[in-house]
C-alpha cells in the first residue's frame, strides 16, 4: 500500500483517501481532475458524498523533524493510509535574526539619522515563545488545516514529552541537589580551572594566561553552559578560532576524547520540546476538534511491541492508544516536507563591505509567477526545446529558472510556462530512506488490512528485542 490520494467531492468536502490505482483510474475515465499536486488530491466531477470511516491524525513533535500519521479505523484493523515528515527551520530563522541584529547594530553606529532608543518600551504577549520555536507550532497548525480540508478527520492526538534536564546531565540527582546547580560554591572561572587542572586543554601548557573557549562554537549553535566551555592558552584559542573541535583536533585522537568526555551534550531539543509540548495543543484546540495527548513512554512501549524501526513518522503512527495494534504497510513511503518560508523581506543584496551590490527587488510576482512556484515548460523550439517540470525563479524580464529534480534550466520564457501549484513555503521530496523495515525476529507475520492486498508487517503480542 502506497500513499493514499486526497478525494474532494463536488462540492470540494473531503472524502476518505482512496489507492493511487483508484485515482489513476478515475482521472483516466475523467471522473476526476487534478485538484493539487502535494500532497496529492483529485476532486471528484460528480460525486458529492461517500461512506466515511473514522479517521485520527497524530504528530510526534520533534525538535527538527515532526512526524505525521493518518490512521483509518476499519473493520479489521487500524491502517495507517497517509505519512509524512516535517522539517522545520528554526535554525535558519536564528541564523536571519542573529544577521538582522547584526545588520541594525552596524547601521547605528555609522553616521545615519538619529533614531531614540527602544530599549526598555518593548514588551512581550503573554504566552511568548521564541520566533524559532513559534514557527514550529505555526508549521504544524498550518498543516492541520490543510488535512482537515482533504481528510474528514474525527480528533488529533499530539505525543508530549517532559525531559528533566538536570536528570540527562547528573542521572543520580535527587533531593536538595536540583537546587544546587553545576557551580554551587565556585565561580565559572574558578570553576572551569579546577575542572581542566589549571592547563590549556589543547597544548597542556601551564602559568601563561587562560582564556574560556567554546568547545562546540557559539557561531555554530553552541551554548554558554559550562559543560561547552573550557580553558586553553591565547594561541591556541586563536588557531582554533570557530572551528568545530573535531575537525581541529582530528589528528589528536586521545586528547579529542579526553574533552569530549569531559564535555556534555547540549540540551537544546530537549529544551525545544519542553517549551512547546503544550503551545502545540493549545493552538490545536482552536481549531475546534478534539485533541487528545499521549506519552512519549507509551508511544515507545507501542513501538516495540509492534516491532517497528524507529522513525518520526512511525512515532507518530504508535502514539495513543490507538497505536498498539496499528498495521503499517512496509511499502508506505512518507511524504517529506521541508519548512522554506516565503521569501526574504531584505531589499537587495550587498556585498563583504555591507554596501548594495544589486538594485531594489521590485514586486514579488512577475508575468504572473512567483519564485517558488511548480510549474511544466513546455518549449517547442531552439536548444532548451523539451518539457520542465519544477520550481521556477522568476525575472522582471519574463525569462525564469527551472530547477527540475536533476539540475536548474535558465532563460526559459514565461509564455511556455503553465502554474501546476502556487508557492506554500514548503518543499516537498519523497522519504524513500525512512521508510518501515521488515523485522527481523521470526515472530513477525503478513496480515492484510482492509482494503489492501499489499504485504505488512504486525507484532502478536511478543516484546521485540529491537
Amino acid at each position: 500500500m502506497q500513499r493514499r490520494v486526497f478525494v474532494l467531492s463536488k462540492n470540494r468536502k473531503p472524502l476518505m483517501p482512496c489507492s493511487p490505482a483508484r485515482a489513476r483510474q478515475l482521472l483516466k475515465e475523467r471522473k476526476a481532475s487534478v485538484y493539487r499536486q502535494e500532497p496529492f488530491t483529485i476532486i471528484l466531477q460528480k460525486r458529492t458524498e461517500g461512506d466515511l470511516q473514522k479517521v485520527q491524525l497524530k504528530f510526534d513533535p520533534g525538535s527538527k523533524i515532526t512526524g505525521i500519521a493518518l490512521v483509518v479505523f476499519f473493520q479489521k484493523g487500524t491502517v495507517v493510509t497517509w505519512a509524512a515528515e516535517l522539517e522545520h527551520r528554526g535554525e535558519k530563522i536564528v541564523d536571519l535574526l542573529s544577521k538582522r541584529r547584526a545588520i541594525r547594530r552596524s547601521r547605528r553606529n555609522r553616521k545615519t539619522r538619529y533614531r531614540p532608543p527602544r530599549f526598555c518600551n518593548r514588551t512581550r504577549k503573554k504566552g511568548w515563545i521564541a520566533p524559532s520555536l513559534k514557527s514550529k507550532v505555526d508549521n504544524i497548525f498550518n498543516w492541520t488545516k490543510k488535512l482537515l480540508a482533504y481528510t474528514p478527520i474525527d480528533n488529533l492526538c499530539v505525543e508530549t514529552n517532559r525531559f528533566d534536564t538536570q536528570k540527562l546531565q547528573n542521572p543520580e540527582i535527587s533531593g536538595v541537589e536540583y537546587q544546587q546547580g553545576t557551580l554551587f560554591g565556585y565561580e565559572i572561572r574558578e570553576y572551569l580551572l579546577y575542572k581542566w587542572n589549571h592547563q590549556c586543554v589543547y597544548c597542556d601548557a601551564k602559568n601563561v594566561a587562560l582564556e574560556i573557549d567554546h568547545i562546540h562554537p557559539r557561531s555554530k549553535g553552541g551554548s554558554n553552559r559550562v559543560s561547552n566551555l573550557t580553558i586553553s592558552c591565547r594561541k591556541c584559542n586563536e588557531n582554533k578560532g570557530n572551528s568545530d573541535i573535531h575537525d581541529f583536533l582530528n589528528k589528536d585522537n586521545k586528547r579529542l576524547q579526553k574533552i569530549v568526555s569531559y564535555s556534555k551534550k547540549t540540551l537544546r531539543d530537549a529544551a525545544s520540546i519542553n517549551t512547546t509540548r503544550y503551545v502545540i495543543g493549545n493552538q490545536l484546540k482552536k481549531l475546534g476538534i478534539d485533541v487528545g495527548f499521549a506519552s512519549g513512554g507509551k508511544t515507545k512501549a507501542n513501538r516495540r511491541h509492534n516491532g517497528f524501526n524507529k522513525q518520526h513518522w512511525i512515532d507518530a503512527a504508535c502514539a495513543g492508544e490507538s497505536g498498539e495494534n496499528v498495521t503499517i504497510s512496509q511499502d508506505l513511503i512518507p511524504l517529506g516536507i521541508r519548512s522554506q518560508g516565503r521569501g526574504s523581506r531584505q531589499m537587495c543584496r550587498v556585498d563583504q563591505f555591507g554596501f548594495p551590490r544589486t538594485t531594489a527587488k521590485s514586486q514579488k510576482r512577475a508575468k504572473g509567477f512567483q519564485t517558488g512556484d511548480i510549474v511544466k515548460a513546455v518549449v517547442t523550439k531552439g536548444k532548451k526545446k523539451g518539457v520542465y517540470v519544477g520550481r521556477v525563479a522568476v525575472r522582471s524580464n519574463g525569462y525564469f529558472n527551472i530547477k527540475t529534480n536533476n539540475s536548474t534550466v535558465q532563460g526559459i520564457s514565461y509564455r511556455y510556462c503553465h502554474l501546476i501549484q502556487q508557492v506554500d513555503g514548503y518543499f516537498y521530496f519523497q522519504k524513500g530512506d525512512a521508510r518501515l523495515k521488515k523485522p527481523s525476529c521470526s515472530c513477525f507475520a503478513h496480515s492484510r488490512p482492509s482494503g489492501d492486498s499489499s504485504p505488512t508487517y504486525r507484532s502478536r503480542g511478543i516484546l521485540a528485542t529491537n
